[in-house]
């Protein structure tokens, strides 16, 4: 590949490890690409210049993921996301407001991540401005196993307390930054996904929050 017409690419992580790791499959590949250590790093990068496809961390000091990637959509929508974490659980399949796509950290090949920047960067031209959604991810943290809600009005994400496992229908919460409500669901169906405390409890990786 031509490096003229290789997609351009912020790599954004605080771990040295995983910038070595990514850095090389994206040179390897062909691909331009520019390091980041958190988000506000990343943020200095891309008033500089502009990069096709954003890869980054959700945890990181200083800037989150979350945090830099709800500045992204409003300010940069034509910037492709791709997030790579292995704090979080969620489903690959499912895209939200503020991720194109979803790898978790050791369990993607070097080839799907390629091909998933190639098929993004394909659609880059063609890429609209992302419309107003009703629905969003949960993402679910390994650590803490808090909920991370993502406010669909002002795209900021915050943590919330897992609720009654044993609870079935809508829950609430509150975005702490614009005030809009927020009702969701869990799917208790499966639990392959975490190592839950409360047995015979599992929360489905592509559970939708929904605002009114």
């Amino acid at each position: 590949m031509s490096n003229d017409f290789a997609p351009r690419v912020l790599l954004v992580d605080d771990e040295l490890i995983m910038l070595e790791i990514v850095g090389a499959i994206l040179e390897a590949s062909g691909f331009v690409y520019r390091t980041a250590s958190d988000g506000i790093d990343a943020l200095r990068k891309l008033r500089e210049t502009p990069p096709d496809i954003i890869i980054s961390d959700l945890r990181m000091p200083n800037m989150s993921g979350f945090e830099l990637l709800a500045i992204v959509r409003r300010r940069f929508p034509q910037i492709a996301v791709i997030v790579i974490s292995g704090e979080f659980v969620a489903n690959v399949h499912t895209t939200g407001l503020l991720t194109n796509a979803f790898f978790t950290k050791g369990e993607y090949t070097p080839d799907q991540l390629v091909l998933t920047i190639h098929d993004l960067y394909r659609q880059c031209p063609l890429r609209p401005p992302l419309p107003k959604q009703k629905d969003a991810p949960i993402l679910i943290s390994r650590s803490t196993k808090h909920l991370m809600l993502t406010c669909t009005e002002c795209l900021r994400s915050f943590p919330t307390e897992k609720q009654n496992s044993t609870a079935e229908g809508l829950q609430n919460a509150e975005c702490p930054s614009c005030g809009t409500r927020i009702v969701y669901t869990i799917d208790r169906t499966i639990q392959e996904d975490l190592d839950l405390d409360t047995p015979n409890v599992g929360f489905q990786n592509n559970s939708t929050i929904r605002t009114f």
